[in-house]
């Protein structure tokens, strides 16, 4: 496949990673429809990236609204290639912590985001793609997910978010299994410390203290180098099936 011809849909879309990745798609020649939470920032990115992009709001916890916005999407740009989700929540918090045990709603909602709304928009994702007619390499669409380095390497307070970047790794293997009867290929990206709008909270000092942390190159990643590994993975083929760490050769510390 080739994204100048790609039709996409970016899950998390208006900021960070997902911005990145529906840059390089406008920018390659293709087209983009962002889901997101944040209507204003939506608005925004459509004046800015211009026609070939669009905006729906939506909850990927929402299976129906995850349904129809995906069915929006098809109609709006004439079918569906591409899938890249990068929807997600983080915020430490220790299973017992000095306010006493995590609350099971702080699991259950990071779960739900990450992991559970991640499948949601795969599997609508995927019965749209079915549908195309498949290309010389007998490819009808790929889908790629957002895992972290820790889905390996987890920290002391990352028990929620861990496992929730954990089950995606876990799903990416018989997720491509089983869409290769369809020419769907599956890819999981996990990233190390990017330069996401949570990072770019931090003082500047406490950015420059992780960059630091990364053996080379010594700084925060940046998302065009996120959307750069997205485009490698929709132009070959053979990839497929794999999780690939985006890290800088960076594993996390306990703490």
């Amino acid at each position: 496949m080739h994204m100048q011809t790609i039709r996409a849909i970016v899950t998390g879309g208006v900021s960070g990673l997902g911005r990145a990745v529906a840059d390089e798609v406008v920018a390659a020649g293709g087209s983009v429809v962002m889901f997101d939470v944040n209507e204003t920032a939506g608005a925004a990115a459509v004046a800015e990236l211009g026609p070939r992009s669009f905006f729906t709001a939506v909850d990927v916890r929402d299976e129906a609204a995850v349904r129809d916005a995906v069915g929006a999407a098809v109609e709006q740009m004439g079918g569906l290639d591409l899938l890249v989700n990068c929807a997600g929540v983080g915020g430490p918090k220790r299973m017992v912590g000095k306010d006493g045990p995590m609350p099971g709603d702080f699991f259950r909602r990071t779960v739900e985001i990450n992991l559970v709304g991640t499948l949601l928009v795969c599997k609508e994702a995927a019965a749209a793609m079915q549908k195309n007619a498949p290309n010389a390499d007998g490819e009808r669409g790929a889908i790629v997910m957002t895992a972290s380095v820790a889905a390996f390497d987890g920290q002391i307070g990352q028990v929620a978010y861990s496992a929730s970047k954990g089950g995606i790794v876990g799903m990416t293997l018989p997720m491509a299994r089983e869409l290769a009867a369809f020419g769907i290929r599956v890819v999981t990206i996990a990233p190390g410390l990017f330069m996401t709008p949570m990072l770019a909270a931090l003082p500047a000092e406490a950015q420059e203290s992780l960059g630091r942390q990364v053996p080379f190159p010594p700084r925060l990643g940046r998302p065009p180098e996120y959307a750069a590994l997205v485009r490698q993975i929709v132009e070959n083929p053979m990839l497929n099936g794999e999780t690939v760490r985006l890290d800088g050769a960076i594993r996390m510390a306990p703490r």
